[in-house]
């Protein structure tokens, strides 16, 4: 009999500290495993083309771009990292120790933090592209964007550091047994997040879309009624505003698709709802980082021709970066 049970344990020499194993043979759980790794592998291939077309092609260096490719980096992460790690932890025994457990806690969150900081950033960016169209070439640089997604990248570090400083310097000191992996925030920890990653940045996206829409929607009833009776010189202007306000309408669908995905993710996190409701609701804020190239697929013609570009390799060519994106 005592072997039976140690044959179920995570670590069989230790019989009165060790977990019993995970044995997700459920057909809900195997069915949300493979869809968790075919994610997972989407998110890592469609985001690695953001990343390489913005990296790679000098056209595209501009600064809406850059906060994208924030953006897609962040999402990056959550294929590698999050999903596949999550995968692991909820299917198999924590064999990878205590400080690596805390430490994949650790990422998830700035990693979480970072994404949410990002769509500030491309609100803000899109608020003053179309509110205030004649300061936005010296207000918003490439130089101002890259020192921006810097900054943020380093306050979700700093910020994630301070709400898991315990969970550092104590690793494992949330688990009951040996092979698992769980780390609990404190209650006013919590309430911060709330406020810090939900409801202030939440609240500023929807107040400087809802603007920006009103702005935009201004800009197009005036552009069609003029649009008989311009010159040359102001054809070009209106050309460079029609682009911007189509930047804002897709940037738009951007933010509202992750608006979507993510206030049930969060909403489901501070409430006490059943775990196959969570696991659902987690898988739908995992898919924002699939959703988000598509979008860019959908929407913008330089993703698309980029993409070509880099799956047929003419990247490897030389002054390949020169090549004209936007054309």
């Amino acid at each position: 009999m005592e072997i039976q049970d140690g044959a179920e344990l995570c670590f069989p020499q230790l019989l009165n500290t060790s977990c019993r194993k995970k044995t997700p043979h459920q057909f809900e759980d195997v069915l949300l495993n493979i869809v968790m790794s075919s994610i997972s592998v989407l998110i890592v291939v469609l985001n690695l083309l953001i990343i390489i077309s913005v990296s790679h092609f000098r056209q595209l260096h501009t600064p809406t771009n850059i906060l994208l490719l924030s953006l897609a980096v962040s999402d990056f992460l959550v294929g590698i990292v999050l999903l596949l790690g999550e995968t692991y932890r909820q299917t198999q025994c924590w064999f990878a120790g205590d400080l690596l457990c805390s430490l994949y806690f650790f990422v998830v969150y700035f990693v979480f933090s970072t994404s949410v900081g990002d769509m500030v950033l491309i609100s803000i960016d899109r608020y003053v592209a179309i509110c205030h169209p004649l300061h936005y070439p010296t207000r918003v640089t490439v130089t101002k964007a890259r020192l921006c997604v810097c900054m943020c990248w380093f306050c979700s570090v700093l910020y994630s550091s301070v709400v898991f400083k315990d969970a550092l310097n104590q690793p494992g000191i949330n688990n009951s047994c040996d092979g698992e992996c769980i780390v609990v925030i404190s209650y006013i920890a919590d309430v911060v997040d709330l406020a810090i990653n939900f409801i202030v940045p939440v609240t500023a996206i929807i107040l400087l879309y809802m603007r920006v829409f009103v702005v935009a929607v201004s800009q197009a009833h005036a552009m069609r009624s003029h649009t008989a009776a311009v010159t040359h010189q102001h054809s070009v202007t209106l050309s460079t505003r029609k682009s911007e306000l189509k930047a804002a309408r897709t940037l738009g669908v951007l933010v509202l698709v992750f608006l979507i995905c993510f206030c049930p993710f969060y909403c489901v996190s501070i409430a006490g709802i059943s775990p196959y409701t969570a696991n659902l609701v987690f898988l739908m804020f995992y898919l924002n980082s699939c959703l988000n190239p598509l979008i860019y697929a959908l929407f913008y013609p330089w993703f698309r021709k980029a993409v070509k570009h880099i799956v047929t390799l003419q990247i490897l060519q030389p002054g390949s970066c020169n090549v004209s994106m936007l054309k």
